[in-house]
């Protein structure tokens, strides 16, 4: 563990030693030496399940479960060591997701000082890549049978997640005939006939939701050839789209494959939507999450996307959390707990 700042509050001292562990996805494991003491200390049963080399899911449980609390221990590389630059915490993980951790944790504090049990906290790895953690977070889903709800911890600034929208990763393809690039008459051009693909891809209409947001895609990966000197024989681009209800981009982009062209679909999470809840805050969220493969673990799949710290900065070099947010954040968490709880 490198060495952490100072940190005069323990909330961001909690924090600061989570930050200061690299977890990007494949090394989720790297957390259990801050993580097991944490939730020890608060009395919980720990189990941990090793899915790779490297990479595990946490389950902590008091008593028999109601609330299912739930985040993910995989951060986005590169890792970036904690700082405190007055009431705010930078570094990797301070808002996604290792602040969520930690206002789910002193929630379960406040529960428990107040006489409370009947909860459960699942820290699941890949949610940055493959959602590993949440396929396998099945393992215990005879743990969990009479849960009511999950609140499931993304940096969404303290408002609840209207929902989601799809997730569908599709790889184009197109191939192409090889010759001398001294006479490219001789050949066909993969990478020529996948640009004029992307081209028409561009105009396609894009759809809408009221609660989700606009249908969006990036075009995330692109490659081809072998050579400068060679017609290019193959060419590949992998597209993330986000999708809403009702969708027909993907239908539309199949139908103007070219000739040699290939759609492939890599992944596939439908869109989803949550419920409203007086009393909260709700809102349109830009991203995804484990919560379609996380809902199946609530009989009644009721769930809930809510946490401190904003999705605008994560990912980034100033990913950070402010002391007020992580409290407003423990506040918010306590106040889901015991909807549920009652």
């Amino acid at each position: 563990m490198l060495p952490t700042p100072a940190f005069p509050d323990p909330a961001f001292a909690l924090l600061g030693d989570l930050c200061a562990l690299d977890s990007t996805s494949g090394r989720e494991a790297e957390l259990l030496p801050a993580l097991l003491p944490a939730l020890s200390a608060r009395g919980a049963r720990v189990d941990v399940r090793q899915l790779a080399p490297g990479r595990c899911n946490v389950l902590a449980t008091w008593g028999e479960p109601r609330v299912l609390f739930s985040t993910h221990l995989d951060t986005v590389p590169p890792f970036l060591p904690p700082r405190l630059e007055g009431d705010t915490l930078f570094g990797r993980g301070a808002c996604d997701a290792k602040g969520q951790m930690v206002a789910q944790w002193l929630a379960v504090d406040r529960l428990l000082a107040e006489g409370r049990t009947g909860f459960a906290w699942l820290g699941v790895a890949g949610e940055e890549t493959d959602s590993l953690g949440a396929q396998e977070a099945h393992h215990w889903a005879d743990r969990l049978t009479g849960c009511r709800a999950l609140i499931n911890g993304e940096p969404t600034e303290l408002k609840l997640a209207a929902g989601q929208r799809g997730v569908e990763n599709l790889l184009l393809s197109c191939a192409g005939r090889a010759a001398h690039g001294g006479s490219p008459e001789l050949g066909h051009s993969a990478i020529l006939d996948l640009l004029d693909w992307l081209e028409a891809m561009r105009r396609l209409p894009l759809a809408g939701d009221p609660e989700l947001g606009p249908e969006v895609w990036n075009l995330g990966t692109i490659q081809g050839g072998s050579a400068v000197n060679i017609v290019a024989d193959h060419a590949q681009a992998l597209l993330n789209l986000r999708t809403v209800p009702g969708s027909t981009f993907r239908a539309a982009l199949a139908a103007l494959r070219p000739a040699q062209g290939e759609l492939r679909v890599v992944l596939a999470d439908p869109p989803c939507r949550f419920p409203e809840i007086p009393g909260f805050d709700r809102a349109p969220m830009p991203f995804g999450s484990d919560v379609p493969q996380l809902r199946g673990l609530i009989p009644d799949g009721t769930v809930v996307l809510a946490g401190p710290g904003s999705i605008d900065v994560a990912h980034t070099a100033r990913e950070h959390l402010t002391l007020a947010d992580l409290r407003a954040g423990i506040e918010l968490n306590h106040k889901l707990a015991l909807h549920f709880l009652k």
